[in-house]
């Protein structure tokens, strides 16, 4: 029975964006564009929003849980790249839960008065294993809450959007102030890890009324009101705050943005918001990335195990906990500027992939051909710029993902043919058709 409206619809594409991402990378964006952080923004806003409708077309016509899943197996068949992406989505989801992680302890720290590296790893860890029992003991408590805690963070952003904006200094926000055009375009790729949760709406495609007129428009007005809550907090943040204080506190930006217009309760204010984010954030991607996994291991593509629950529970519990384990692995070996280009590099390549899939199937989807092929090639241009930049700046980060890359196809090559027996020709693909 279909039970998700419009509005229920847009919330979970909004609720997926503005999550732990724009506490993330915020500062991460000034670093590289400096006063043109709003422009960094809006373009990767742009290729959030041409993604979009590939995701709007396709999840019209292939209503499914599996999203992103279904749609490139309908377009690739069963073979080694349908099998490494969707592995390469499963891990990407723990780059996210790394990302938000880290952001809750660099926030959590400023409620400590003697930090270190002890306090910082002890509060990752916590962010990570307490909603991962939590999800275990109640994953309705995951979705009941989600609702009131997207409602709570979106307020707050708006409430330091509308108090701040009398403090904004145009003079730097004006060109002079701008990075580079290949540093602006680089930050919006960086960041572009806080866009990716719009894909969410297309897992629960099968739950919204009036699918052929409503998820369209769930995609479009979620990604639009992310982009414009984007660009308006990065307005704020630059224009509100010397550049140097915010480099100084780069790893939790948004909170010294609201210390102009509210002095240190906006400080703490925004600071909680982004513990009740980050945290929520978490919460869900575990849940999500759980169920994702049982979804692949359903089409064969991982080992039955993750499909595996709790008695009387939906919940994946083996899923939970490779999830939770893998996520604090990462978490506490990579630095956070590493995590968020893994991320963004991660989902653009998916996006790149999921725009390709929209256009093989542009027939039976009844899309434009003319966007598809842009969106393609935005996303294809956005990957490449990223891992160019960072390959000059942070090699580390582009050799582990390019190690995910290889991971993922050794996987599906070695568990396709050995295990599964084939990565070709699987019947249970052939019966899904």
């Amino acid at each position: 029975m279909r039970s998700v409206g419009l509005i229920g619809a847009i919330s979970i594409g909004i609720g997926g964006m503005v999550g732990g991402g724009i506490f993330a990378v915020l500062g991460e964006a000034v670093s590289l564009a400096h006063g043109a952080t709003a422009v960094a923004f809006a373009i990767a806003g742009i290729v959030a929003l041409l993604t979009a409708y590939s995701y709007a077309k396709l999840s019209v016509t292939y209503q499914s849980e599996g999203g992103t899943v279904v749609f490139i197996d309908k377009a690739f068949g069963d073979n080694i790249i349908s099998g490494s992406v969707n592995l390469m989505l499963w891990l990407s989801y723990l780059v996210t839960i790394s990302l938000y992680a880290t952001a809750f302890a660099y926030y959590g720290e400023n409620f400590f008065t003697h930090k270190g590296l002890l306090l910082h790893h002890t509060l990752i860890s916590a962010s990570i294993i307490l909603p991962a029992i939590i999800n275990l003991v109640s994953a309705a408590f995951v979705s009941k809450s989600e609702t009131l805690i997207v409602v709570v963070k979106v307020a707050i952003l708006v409430l330091v959007i509308i108090v701040g904006a009398s403090y904004v200094e145009p003079s730097r926000l004006s060109p002079e102030k701008w990075g580079t055009p290949l540093s602006i375009v680089t930050a919006g790729m960086i960041i572009f890890v806080a866009y990716e949760g719009f894909e969410l709406i297309a897992n629960s495609a099968e739950d919204i009324k009036n699918p052929l007129k409503n998820l369209p428009r769930a995609f479009y007005i979620s990604v639009i009101i992310v982009i414009l809550l984007y660009i308006l907090i990065s307005i704020i943040t630059v224009g509100s705050v010397p550049e140097a204080k915010l480099m100084e506190a780069k790893d939790y930006a948004l909170a010294i943005a609201a210390e102009p217009s509210l002095g240190h309760m906006g400080f703490v204010l925004v600071s909680v918001a982004a513990l009740l984010s980050t945290f929520s954030a978490i919460n869900a991607t575990v849940y999500g990335n759980a169920r994702l996994g049982y979804i692949i291991a359903k089409y064969g593509k991982l080992p039955k195990s993750l499909m595996q629950e709790r008695k009387n529970s939906s919940v994946p519990f083996r899923g939970v906990l490779y999830t939770a384990l893998l996520s604090l692995i990462l978490a506490n070996s990579i630095d956070l500027t590493q995590i968020a280009i893994i991320g963004s590099a991660g989902f653009l390549l998916i996006f790149f992939i999921v725009n390709i899939s929209a256009y093989k199937l542009r027939d039976e989807i009844k899309a434009n051909s003319v966007i598809l092929i842009t969106s393609s090639i935005f996303t294809l241009l956005s990957l490449i710029v990223l891992l160019l930049h960072t390959y000059k700046t942070n090699p580390n980060a582009v050799m582990i993902f390019m190690g995910f890359i290889i991971i993922s196809m050794l996987f599906e090559i070695t568990y396709g043919q050995y295990i599964r027996g084939t990565f070709f020709n699987r019947a249970y693909f052939k019966k899904s058709k």
